[in-house]
């Protein structure tokens, strides 16, 4: 699967409290597909990765939501964490760039707590989606349906509920856009 993504680009949205493996294990098998990865987030610097309550790794951010823009990646991976997940929610400029990454009916990748943001973005309407399990009333009130399953690809979203799906995600992920690539 080396280079089936050579020029193609993935923006990672994340803030500080990210889940470290949800960022990373993505972020890894992406590159190792030959894709362009960037960290985009609301500050420059470094941000704040999790291993569930610990403090973990920090990773470089690339671009801000300020500087960057839908338009420049062919899809969009959403990590979880719960600090994370509530907080990016809020950020209009996450929103937007959720709300435009869907509009171009780009592939939007979500794991766990990182599905805030496609429901405080107001794209989960219609579609069938898995998150972490707390998430479920959130789904289903945003308009979507809530399902316990390793890994969900409805349209232009693939989900995810949790680290120990990230090899079904993941394949998932490389799988579409690489069938998308081939297109």
């Amino acid at each position: 699967m080396a280079n089936s993504l050579q020029h193609c680009k993935v923006a990672i949205l994340a803030v500080d409290g990210f889940e470290e493996s949800e960022l990373t294990e993505p972020q890894r098998a992406l590159t190792e597909a030959g894709a362009k990865v960037e960290i985009v987030s609301q500050k420059r610097g470094e941000i704040q990765g999790f291993k569930h309550v610990d403090k973990g790794s920090k990773v470089k951010v690339d671009r801000t939501f300020s500087d960057a823009s839908a338009d420049d990646y062919d899809a969009v991976v959403l990590p979880g964490g719960v600090v994370n997940g509530d907080a990016i929610r809020v950020i209009p400029e996450a929103q937007a760039f959720v709300r435009a990454a869907n509009d171009a009916h780009k592939t939007i990748a979500v794991i766990c707590h990182g599905g805030w943001l496609p429901v405080s973005a107001g794209i989960v309407k219609g579609h069938t989606m898995t998150s972490w399990p707390t998430l479920q009333d959130d789904i289903r009130n945003a308009g979507g349906k809530w399902v316990d399953k390793q890994m969900v690809h409805d349209g232009n979203l693939i989900t995810s509920r949790k680290p120990d799906d990230l090899p079904a995600f993941n394949a998932e992920l490389i799988s579409t856009l690489s069938a998308a690539r081939a297109a």
